[in-house]
């Protein structure tokens, strides 16, 4: 993820800038997940300070009427964390609930926030319309963004790692923000979107990959159900014979050779398509051979872990406790700013 002419606020030490980011423990985490955040997660751990949140209260402003699963969500989600390479030594790795601050920051943030400003969030509408068969009207939907930005907010990041997709809410948290400060005094940096242009990576159905279209490639995958997804994925679907040049640009198994191949099987894979020097399997077969040896490590790891949840709860435990000394800081500073009782933080 590309940090060029994006400027962090310092941490409390003053030795790096902060970074806050998560995930909805909503189910498995795919190979999407490790593109897209996870292998950029990881880089950031040895040059910012990170808090990385499991964001379960997240998870119930769609989800509120199936929780069932939520707490085995929230150790696999770590589990899947730990086994991608996060050190709970380099970075704090918490769940959401487990730190009561961002509640009560969520809560003094809804007092200046217009609903306004909440209603004309793009993803808003556009969300309720895509998700059917659910409830979407709760206040919890139209108003985490206002949770969202407190997650940020208790933290005096600097820097959210986002997606393009998250651009917006996380303008609406500078607005927040702005507006906390021009009401009682400076407390909240501003935050900056920390974005890349991270390679497509497209479901084994050519569709954007996701958990609720069935078409996702996850990491906890075996390596026998990886195979079996990779060898059956949609291809260039004018590409009827082998003998039949094809067209990598509109090939989802051409998109993931670009997020795992080398440089050399991508630039082969591209000529030798076009002109039916190989074939569909073989295009496929050769990405399994990319992709495995990123997988391999990550499962290896992630068996290790499953056998050892108590540990992943007192590594999840320790990053509360660390991220709640940060949180209360802030909310100290928040209430004396609002001429709250400062009891109400202790």
């Amino acid at each position: 993820m590309s940090q060029d002419g994006v400027a962090g606020a310092a941490s409390s030490t003053g030795e790096k800038p902060r970074v806050l980011s998560g995930f909805r423990p909503t189910g498995p985490m795919h190979i999407g997940h490790l593109v897209g955040a996870l292998e950029n997660w990881v880089k950031l751990q040895s040059t910012h300070e990170c808090y990385f949140a499991i964001c379960d209260w997240h998870a119930l402003t769609s989800e509120y009427a199936n929780t069932a699963d939520l707490r085995s969500n929230v150790i696999e989600m770590a589990i899947d964390w730990l086994a991608s390479g996060l050190d709970p030594e380099r970075c704090v790795i918490f769940v959401q609930s487990h730190v009561k601050e961002h509640a009560e920051l969520h809560l003094l943030l809804s007092m200046i926030v217009p609903l306004s400003w909440l209603e004309r969030v793009p993803t808003y509408k556009e969300q309720q319309q895509q998700i059917t068969g659910r409830d979407l009207t709760n206040y919890g939907f139209l108003g985490y963004p206002v949770l969202q930005a407190a997650d940020i907010l208790v933290y005096r990041a600097g820097l959210v790692p986002v997606g393009e997709d998250q651009l917006a809410h996380l303008e609406l948290c500078r607005e927040i923000a702005r507006r906390f400060n021009t009401l009682y005094g400076q407390v909240f940096p501003e935050p900056q979107g920390l974005t890349t242009r991270a390679p497509r990576v497209p479901g084994t159905d050519g569709r954007k990959m996701s958990k609720s279209y069935g078409n996702a490639i996850s990491l906890s995958d075996p390596k026998e159900a990886v195979r079996s997804k990779i060898l059956t994925m949609v291809t260039d679907p004018a590409r009827k014979r082998r003998s039949d040049p094809g067209n990598p640009d509109v090939c989802p198994v051409f998109d993931l050779h670009k997020a795992f191949s080398s440089a050399a099987t991508v630039a082969r894979v591209d000529v030798e398509c076009r002109r039916a020097g190989i074939g569909c399997v073989d295009c496929k077969n050769d990405l399994l051979g990319h992709l495995e040896p990123v997988l391999a490590p990550i499962r290896e790891r992630r068996n290790e872990l499953q056998v050892q949840r108590d540990r992943v709860r007192d590594i999840l435990a320790a990053g509360a406790q660390r991220a709640r000394r940060e949180a209360a800081a802030t909310l100290a500073l928040a209430r004396e700013a609002m001429h709250l009782d400062p009891e109400g933080c202790r």
